[in-house]
């Protein structure tokens, strides 16, 4: 592993390309925080995927790219004259410094289960100066709906806002389960949305309360779901065959194949 210095002096030489880039290369001086932020989006899901796989050098590679679109938004930003990096750097340390009373304050050194920072951290959060008016408000609105879901649900139990027993959230599922069913009956567009959306929550929120990660659940699934198709088409392709030409229960039988295969 590398020394703080050398850690440094990494990071120095990144701050030295994005200037070199920003100078020299008619691309790079054309971005502006909007073009690049879908590329950011990119890159975050990159990461994600990385790690969810387990694969530690694409995880440091996919570290490095986002690192590189962070400095990108904060050289822009020192080229408008609102702030720089050591700006953004400074906000995240005094932050963290204020959320850690435990580590930084002046009951730093006395036990604390990571429960009770849990159970506590909404209140801290609330403590802030700049902090935000209301305790949902510093939720994204461009954050995926099942993230938002899951923060929206996090911040109102850091707030003593959840269910005594987490069985008793079953009740709830059930309840949305029958609402979808009964709007399904009706066929009336708005309202399917409507109560499909709020049966999605109350499966989330029973994921978080059952410590299952629904992100991380829902997309094994699609992992699971990808495997089993692929196994579908190279199947049916070895026979000679097209996909749309096979019946259901085709499908169905060599689905049953891949399930049994364990994929």
């Amino acid at each position: 592993m590398h020394t703080k210095e050398e850690k440094l002096a990494a990071f120095g030489r990144l701050l030295d390309t994005m200037d070199a880039l920003r100078e020299k290369c008619p691309w790079n001086a054309a971005q502006t925080m909007e073009t690049i932020r879908p590329m950011t989006e990119e890159e975050v899901y990159e990461l994600s995927d990385a790690i969810l796989k387990g694969d530690r050098p694409g995880t440091a590679k996919e570290i490095g790219d986002l690192l590189y679109h962070l400095v990108f938004y904060a050289r822009i930003a020192q080229e408008e004259g609102s702030f720089d990096i050591a700006d953004s750097l400074d906000k995240v340390v005094d932050k963290m410094v204020f959320r850690h009373p435990h580590v930084f304050g002046p009951d730093a050194g006395k036990p604390t289960s990571a429960k009770e920072i849990a159970d506590t951290w909404e209140l801290v959060k609330a403590k802030e100066k700049d902090g935000n008016k209301t305790v949902l408000s510093g939720i994204p609105d461009a954050m995926p709906a099942l993230l938002k879901a899951l923060s929206m649900q996090e911040k109102a139990r850091g707030c003593g806002f959840d269910w005594e027993q987490k069985e008793d959230v079953w009740e709830k599922v059930s309840e949305e389960l029958g609402e979808v069913g009964e709007a399904c009956r009706e066929q009336d567009p708005r309202h399917m949305e409507e109560e499909f959306g709020d049966l999605l929550f109350a499966v989330i929120n029973a994921a978080r309360l059952y410590g299952v990660d629904p992100e991380a659940a829902l997309s094994g699934s699609c992992s699971k779901f990808r495997r089993r198709f692929n196994y579908l088409e190279e199947q049916t392709l070895r026979k000679g065959r097209k996909l749309a030409g096979l019946t259901l229960a085709e499908m169905d039988a060599i689905w049953d194949e891949a399930k049994a295969k364990g994929l």
